[in-house]
């Protein structure tokens, strides 16, 4: 295992640019984890998987699961943090059919599908892992200096969400030096409690206590 110090960022944060909002759900009351599967958009609701169609906004399905951070797709399987454990999940019956140790114990926060492994937030520690998904095995850790929320990978490119206060903001950075390479910041009060692409040009962006899933646009490369 390898671990490394993403870099004080030198780079001028930006606006977030939020195209759209969703929610809240029915029964719901906060937003954990966020993942996306290539059609929906899933929500981690604390006790219940939500998901919806980000094209209509309209839920489409749920699965009552402890679901109390981060949430991933590998492209067959959802992976879900609850308390101190990774569940993976079947999607098309709700099963966990096998769960793994999170890394961070119980302090766990996002959590992204790429490269076949898993990575995990650990929010008060400021960290991000690579582990195995297999066996929860740490491959490399890379070091934050704000806490991380929402982990995800896009085009190559690592990004995670952080919130302190009423700040949050979206990083992408460096998965090899840990330099912090580009700054989108969210409208004072707007918090991000999970982080995931989806594939094209769009964060989907847990909104905590709100209630609601936001989506951000993500910045052309060069932009």
């Amino acid at each position: 295992m390898t671990s490394k110090t993403l870099d004080r960022p030198q780079t001028k944060p930006r606006a977030a640019e939020i195209v759209r909002e969703y929610g809240p759900f029915d029964g719901a009351d906060r937003i954990h984890g966020v993942t996306h599967d290539g059609q929906r958009v899933w929500a981690a609701t604390g006790a219940r998987l939500v998901a919806f169609d980000p094209g209509s906004g309209e839920p489409t399905r749920s699965l009552d699961l402890a679901c109390d951070a981060g949430t991933a797709f590998d492209g067959t399987y959802l992976y879900q943090i609850a308390e101190a454990r990774i569940d993976k999940i079947d999607p098309a019956t709700g099963k966990v059919v096998s769960s793994i140790p999170a890394p961070g114990h119980g302090s766990d926060s996002g959590l992204t599908w790429a490269e076949g492994s898993l990575w995990v937030g650990e929010y008060r520690d400021r960290k991000i892992h690579q582990i195995d998904p297999d066996t929860g095995a740490v491959r490399r850790t890379i070091e934050s200096n704000r806490f991380v929320t929402g982990v995800t990978w896009v085009d190559g490119e690592l990004w995670h969400a952080t919130w302190e206060g009423d700040e949050s903001e979206i990083r992408r950075v460096n998965p090899e030096s840990g330099a912090v390479l580009e700054r989108l910041e969210m409208p004072t009060g707007i918090g991000i409690s999970g982080l995931e692409s989806d594939g094209a040009d769009l964060f989907y962006c847990g909104g905590g206590g709100s209630g609601k899933v936001r989506a951000v646009r993500r910045p052309k490369a060069g932009s």
